[in-house]
């Protein structure tokens, strides 16, 4: 089992400032294995590092719970 990173940026819309993008960031953040996020608002790209590739509905409900929609891989 590979242990290396995998960086997965997706397209989250709503956001439309640092309240939203901490909201996304968190949520996602408390998924197994994420170990970095990063929203930016202004493009609605959120990257996210974790330790394996993550299942994308997790994803998805991880952002409806911050109140926001996954578009999909940006």
């Amino acid at each position: 089992m590979s242990s290396e990173a995998v960086t997965t940026v997706y397209k989250v819309t709503g956001m439309t400032c640092g309240h939203c993008e901490g909201a996304v960031t968190e949520e996602i953040g408390g998924l197994d294995g994420v170990t970095s996020v990063k929203a930016v608002a202004s493009t609605g790209q959120v990257t996210v590092v974790s330790a394996g590739p993550l299942d994308d509905e997790s994803v998805r409900a991880a952002v409806d719970e911050a109140g926001y929609e996954l578009a999909g891989r940006a």
